[in-house]
């Protein structure tokens, strides 16, 4: 229970500072907010296996800069896809 509690707080605050960085208006609310966070962890962790250690070990979560990384650009996914100007 504990780590699924880590895994919210840390995707809100990952989420909350990638949607900062890019400008424009997401109207996705805390829960995508959280969601965004913790799928840019499992994008920055897939992105760090492949450039620095293979997929050897399968998918894993990234640290704070790989997930800030990963929801950066889970977001600008996101955006492409809902038709939204940069």
């Amino acid at each position: 229970m504990v780590d699924l509690l880590v895994w919210v707080i840390f995707g809100l605050f990952v989420g909350a500072i990638a949607r900062l960085l890019v400008p424009g208006r997401d109207p996705m609310g805390c829960l995508g907010t959280i969601l965004l966070g913790v799928a840019g962890s499992v994008v920055g962790g897939f992105l760090a296996s492949l450039l620095f250690g293979g997929l050897r070990e399968g998918f894993r979560p990234a640290g704070f800069l790989g997930a800030l990384i990963g929801g950066v650009i889970v977001l600008l996914i996101w955006r492409r896809f809902r038709g939204e100007p940069r």
